[in-house]
């Protein structure tokens, strides 16, 4: 099983047990704790993860910060794709093309889902984001490149 599917399982059954494994997730690249992620979901090729609004995450105009929104996307098919990917494997971030669609006001949730992947012969995977707001709209979008290569022995 996978290291972090390890850890959540471990976790799932201890108070406050989800709450826990999101905080060590977002530790490990301390640039998430900025948006302080809630993992919903994480299983292979699905994680949810969601995102309070809160005054350090908005911007000038009181709607959830743009780049807040990408850091959310970022960490949603990140996490989707370690939970997914064989452990001869490993992947890296090469891009992400983003959309938004609508003001974000309120919560959010970004829900990342893989397909069947061929890892034999796989050099990228994109994984595709949707940000949902708490009245199920969509309001962002983001196609996220991972290059995908087999460890180093």
């Amino acid at each position: 099983m996978n290291r972090l599917l390890s850890l959540q399982a471990k976790l799932k059954n201890f108070p406050f047990g989800k709450s826990i494994f999101s905080y060590l997730v977002a530790r490990n690249d301390p640039y998430f704790l900025s948006i302080k992620p809630h993992i919903l979901t994480l299983e292979s090729h699905l994680c949810k993860v969601r995102m309070r609004r809160r005054r350090s995450v908005e911007n000038h105009i009181r709607t959830v910060h743009a780049i807040a929104m990408c850091n959310l996307c970022e960490l949603a098919g990140g996490l989707c794709l370690e939970a997914t990917i064989p452990k001869s494997h490993r992947w890296i971030p090469a891009g992400m093309e983003v959309a938004y669609l609508k003001k974000a006001t309120t919560d959010l949730i970004a829900t990342c889902q893989l397909g069947e992947i061929d890892w034999d012969n796989c050099k990228e995977v994109i994984c595709h984001v949707s940000v949902k707001d708490t009245h199920d709209i969509e309001v962002m979008t983001a196609d996220i490149r991972m290059k995908v290569s087999p460890k180093k022995r």
